[in-house]
């Protein structure tokens, strides 16, 4: 069995992150760790190995700040008729399952990823989306991973798109950009000219509980079907989203 790892590195990233957007990791050293003991239990470096001791990184990030899983509170209070579920209370049998990888990679920068897009894919490549599965989108935006273009470009996936999936049972999807719903300078500009509305397929969340994973990388490692995703969150409490590390297991375990 081969495991792939489909998360984006989590690291400082100020020189490329737009503020309302930035990780930090502060990063605490073995001599520094040495301190530490001292002030907790009054042991100086003599009492440790190498006079050194343990290391420690301070994490500043938002929850959907790096690779992570949407929960449907993201999206709204309620959803379907009811509260919408926050991130610790995604059932964890929706985070892992049969993954379905939908090649939308010729898509260029501001284009959407129609329900006919996907049937289309389907038709060509022998592959149906049924209830359960895990379905990612690849863009082959990622590329962009570490450059100020990475948050405003891509292709964006409609909000019939996204109804078409969760209609057939999907309650997890995902892609490989910064956001479902594309760029926000695409989904406002969208807005104002009445091409769209703002958020909408994230909004369709509201109507039809379902989670989604964005900042992914790597799929084009990723056959189209045939694998299984597990892509579990972070446990925060109440939280709208988790930081997840998604991992694709292809093949079996003899191989």
């Amino acid at each position: 069995m081969e495991f792939i790892d489909l998360s984006v590195s989590l690291e400082t990233d100020r020189h490329w992150a737009p503020w309302w957007a930035r990780n930090k990791v502060v990063r605490q050293g073995h001599r520094f760790g040495a301190l530490a003991v001292f002030l907790l239990t009054g042991l100086t470096p003599r009492f440790l190995k190498n006079r050194l001791g343990w290391s420690n990184d301070m994490l500043t990030l938002s929850s959907h700040g790096t690779t992570h899983l949407d929960a449907p509170w993201h999206y709204g209070p309620t959803a379907g008729g009811g509260r919408a579920m926050t991130i610790d209370e995604v059932p964890l049998s929706w985070c892992y399952g049969p993954g379905i990888c939908v090649d939308m990679s010729h898509k260029q920068d501001g284009d959407a990823i129609t329900r006919e897009d996907i049937e289309a894919w389907q038709g060509v490549s022998g592959v149906t989306i049924s209830k359960g599965d895990i379905v990612l989108i690849r863009t082959g935006m990622d590329r962009l991973v570490g450059k100020k273009s990475y948050f405003t470009t891509g292709p964006w996936v409609t909000a019939e798109a996204t109804r078409y999936l969760l209609e057939k049972g999907v309650r997890v999807t995902g892609i490989d950009a910064w956001g479902w719903d594309g760029p926000l300078n695409h989904m406002a500009r969208r807005a104002k000219s009445g091409e769209g509305t703002f958020w909408e397929a994230h909004y369709v969340g509201t109507e039809i509980p379902y989670c989604h994973l964005e900042r992914l990388a790597g799929l084009e490692k990723l056959p189209a079907s045939g694998f299984t995703l597990s892509c579990f969150p972070l446990k925060v409490k109440g939280g709208s989203g988790g930081p997840s590390r998604v991992v694709a297991m292809v093949g079996s375990d003899d191989d």
